[in-house]
């Protein structure tokens, strides 16, 4: 992962621990993906902690120069919101959601081969 893409998700990482997101990961992906260099996935607790965090997020993003692809005004679902910026892909998911997709495992399987 190149130093300015982990410079920001480190950033973000940190930002969404501050606002109370759960066992935050940074997954790199760089050597395995062609579409973006890590995820970041974080744990919320309820569906108003996530839709406050994407909205506090979007604003965080900008000033560190990034775009989100395909913004949406509010969360699609109550459970899970993926923010798309190109390089990094953020996943703000509840606690089931987390587990029952556990996106670390399906990535560690997939960057170990």
């Amino acid at each position: 992962m190149n130093n300015s893409v982990l410079e920001n998700a480190e950033k973000i990482k940190e930002y969404i621990n501050n606002h109370n997101g759960i066992d935050t990961v940074i997954i790199d992906l760089s050597d395995k993906c062609s579409w973006a260099e890590c995820f970041i996935i974080s744990t919320v607790t309820s569906s108003g902690h996530l839709k406050g965090l994407v909205h506090e997020l979007w604003s965080f993003l900008i000033n560190l120069g990034l775009s989100v692809n395909k913004r949406h005004k509010t969360p699609r679902t109550d459970t899970w919101e993926l923010i798309d910026c190109s390089d990094i892909v953020i996943h703000l998911m509840n606690k089931e959601t987390r587990e029952f997709y556990s996106l670390e495992r399906l990535w560690e399987v997939y960057t170990q081969n």
